[in-house]
């Protein structure tokens, strides 16, 4: 079992640092901290029982660097299926002590020693199996299937107790399975097979040899591709759980059909060029030079099943169609590693990180930068993510150099690579992701089109300048930059006269640089002849990093002198007041409850 959401938990200042250390060492794991001690997480909570509730609830593992008791009380009433309960470990604050609580056999064992070898610490293993045998049964390694979960018990059982069980080997390595009593007799077994066969005295394992090559045209129903697909294995009489990958040509690389049954099939699906499949083409069944002339190489099911299960793989199932979808099996002697072969296909995430301290970083965000392999940004965007930086590839881009830091991760990407390309805020604010899809609509690359491309948003400077300062953005408002580096002035002073005009609360982008001046004195004096000397001005700088500063002005006291680079200006509407309550000045802009009020 293959665990790829993993909530680590830390509720004190003393675990944090081993929580980190956690998190950093597993692919997929996310820092989930008490807000009011651990202020620096991917995921803040403020009632810990009820945040490891839900979490649990939602199937994810859980890691409490914390008392065993507490993880205990969490999720005790919630227990009624082992089978279907993810693993939860408790890990001790200085990292000595690392305890599987649940789900020994489905992850947690496996989780708790790599996180003591991550903190040199100890993993208090107590499943029977694993610690007389040396392996769990119904915790094959990665990519393996158990057939008949039920039959693991006794077989564990009868080897515990010293009794001979059958260990027979149809298809594969079985080399894990190397427990004392495992031989040629025995009235209990264990048989490793790519066959979909039903076992009443045997444990039936199928092992990851399978390649399942598939073709399709273009837009081709899911379900065609997914019948056909299950339909050859089932004539054939092989298991889809023996199946580790689906394979293809790399022009299908964005196709739905061939990604739907690879998710169906819980597989990674892989892609080869065309040069790579030709290269199959002594050995196909069926070469086509139609497919020749239309793809580049003779086959693409038989030659992409065929490259995915190596030299040494053999083709089960020669070429079989349906009206638009065509499917092949092949077999590798000794398993298919599917990260191995061919390429994936290329991810990029535009990601927004917000100002850029964890806790406003959204968990779409962290779970994106978390998933990739390299990370595309501005050096100091980049410096930001802290911790979330190991393990990833750094690529930095210097400021102004917008263009190539989006086409780097594009290319990066159309490379089989997962990217992250992270912009401050909100990516789709002034930021990145407009550029990037100006560059797919311009240029209209082939690799670029093929990508799987989404934009994770953040919270924007508007947003946290407002909530720090109140709720100045309650009612209708706009942004508008003052950079006219890519803008005219004009059209930038024209759009500034009619938000005037049109009463709007104005976020102010990029309002000032070391030669730009005269814009925001400019501005100033439009939204004087429209609204109050008395408006109030939001001066937000730095933001959610070391030196943040909040300052309110009056409209007619805004001065450049005090606004920099860092700086964001929000200007309040004619109806935008600043109230003192207390030591704390609160700006906000009504939205019409007074006259509500008025009226009962």
């Amino acid at each position: 079992m293959e665990l790829t959401d993993i909530a680590v938990v830390a509720v004190t200042e003393a675990g944090a640092d081993a929580a980190r250390s956690i998190a950093i060492a597993l692919p997929g794991a996310r820092l989930h901290g008490l807000a009011e001690r651990v202020p620096d997480c991917d995921v803040p909570f403020t009632d810990t029982i009820a945040h490891l509730r839900t979490v649990f609830s939602q199937g994810t593992a859980i890691v409490g660097v914390c008392a065993a008791g507490i993880l205990i009380r969490a999720v005790a009433p919630l227990l009624a299926d082992k089978r279907g309960e993810p693993p939860v470990i408790a890990v001790s604050p200085d990292g000595a002590s690392v305890v599987p609580l649940l789900g020994g056999h489905h992850g947690a064992n496996r989780l708790a020693t790599t996180i003591a070898a991550a903190l040199g610490g100890h993993a208090a293993v107590t499943t029977a199996g694993d610690i007389a045998l040396g392996l769990a049964l119904d915790d094959p390694p990665e990519g393996w299937r158990v057939a008949n979960p039920a039959a693991a018990k006794p077989v564990a059982a009868a080897l515990l107790a010293g009794q001979p069980v059958r260990l027979e080997v149809e298809s594969g390595t079985a080399d894990w399975l190397s427990a004392p009593g495992l031989g040629d007799d025995g009235t209990l077994g264990i048989r490793v097979t790519n066959h979909d066969i039903e076992g009443d005295d045997e444990l039936i394992l199928h092992p990851p040899v399978l390649a399942l090559g598939v073709g399709c045209e273009r837009g081709t129903d899911p379900a065609e591709l997914s019948a056909l697909a299950r339909e050859s294995l089932a004539e054939a009489g092989l298991s889809a759980a023996s199946v580790a990958c689906v394979a293809s040509l790399d022009l299908k690389g964005d196709e739905a059909a061939v990604h739907l049954l690879a998710a169906e099939l819980g597989v990674p699906a892989r892609f080869f060029t065309a040069a790579e499949l030709e290269a199959q083409a002594p050995r196909l069944a069926n070469p086509s030079d139609v497919v020749f002339a239309e793809t580049g190489c003779h086959g693409v099911a038989e030659g992409a099943a065929l490259a995915a299960a190596g030299a040494e793989g053999r083709l089960l199932v020669a070429k079989t169609k349906s009206a638009r979808a065509t499917c092949a099996v092949a077999e590798a002697p000794s398993g298919i590693t599917p990260s191995t072969v061919g390429r994936p296909q290329g991810r990029l995430a535009i990601v927004g990180i917000g100002p850029g301290a964890a806790a406003w970083r959204t968990p779409e965000a962290s779970r994106a930068i978390a998933e990739a392999t390299d990370l595309v940004g501005y050096g100091l965007y980049l410096d930001l993510l802290g911790d979330a930086l190991a393990g990833k590839i750094r690529h930095d881009g210097a400021m102004g150099a917008e263009e190539a830091r989006a086409r780097h991760a594009l290319d990066l990407a159309a490379e089989g690579r997962s990217v992250a390309l992270i912009c401050s805020g909100d990516a789709g604010i002034y930021a990145l992701a407009t550029l990037v899809f100006e560059l797919m609509d311009r240029e209209d690359k082939a690799a670029w089109n093929r990508l799987a491309i989404r934009v994770a948003p953040g919270i924007s400077a508007l947003q946290a300048a407002a909530a720090r300062a109140g709720a100045i953005i309650n009612h209708d408002f706009c942004t508008i930059s003052l950079s006219n580096l890519l803008t005219p002035w004009e059209a930038i002073e024209r759009r500034v006269k009619a938000a005037a005009e049109g009463d709007f609360v104005i976020a102010f982008y990029n309002p000032v640089s070391q030669r730009r001046r005269d814009q925001l004195p400019t501005a100033k004096g439009i939204l004087l002849a429209h609204r109050p000397a008395e408006t109030p001005v939001i001066i937000a700088r730095n933001l959610g990093r070391p030196g943040e500063t909040l300052t309110v002005v009056r409209l007619a006291d805004l001065d450049v002198e005090m606004v920099d680079m860092l700086s964001i200006v929000l200007v309040g509407n004619s109806e935008t007041k600043a109230v003192r309550r207390g030591e704390r000045l609160w700006v906000y802009t009504p939205r019409g409850y007074a006259k509500k009020w008025e009226g009962q």
